[in-house]
């Protein structure tokens, strides 16, 4: 299908790879997180993608939410698919990524430990005391936190 709409073999390839490069485990990851610095909460957002992730530990820690959606990092590749379908990749299903959170002080460690093995990490928000508190931003500009019924990928 994605052949006949002009789409390369190779990307497809290297889509079907992301389940081994870099994979869907977040076991090193996490464990790294752990050797880094104090961690206060880990979550593996697969089902219903990094915002839904997002959006279960605030609630989990019955705390407030303030996102930068720009910072998430969402890899080109998966961007284009989820555009070709029509989904938002913030609430399609993320297998192999991890979201942690900590004390602002100790997640440039953290950051740094993910660097050493390859995987990307960004700080994309911060919770806050008001656990009504569900902004988010793209740019400069408010928008409303992204909610997902259900993961974006069962549109398909």
């Amino acid at each position: 299908m994605l052949l006949a709409r002009g789409w390369d073999a190779v990307e497809l390839d290297t889509a079907a790879d992301y389940l081994y490069t870099p994979g869907i485990s977040v076991v090193h990851a996490a464990q790294a997180a752990l050797a880094a610095a104090p961690i206060t909460a880990m979550h593996d957002p697969t089902e219903g993608g990094v915002a839904t992730g997002l959006l279960e530990l605030a609630m989990a820690a019955k705390l407030g939410l303030v996102v930068d959606l720009d910072a998430i990092p969402v890899p080109t590749l998966a961007q284009r698919l989820c555009a070709e379908f029509g989904l938002d990749p913030l609430g399609v299903i993320a297998s192999g990524a991890l979201l942690a959170t900590c004390a602002a002080e100790h997640a440039d460690a953290i950051l740094a430990a993910w660097r050493t093995l390859g995987r990307p990490g960004a700080i994309v928000g911060r919770f806050t005391d008001d656990p009504a508190t569900r902004r988010a931003t793209r740019g400069d500009k408010a928008v409303d936190f992204p909610y997902f019924a259900a993961d974006e990928i069962t549109r398909l």
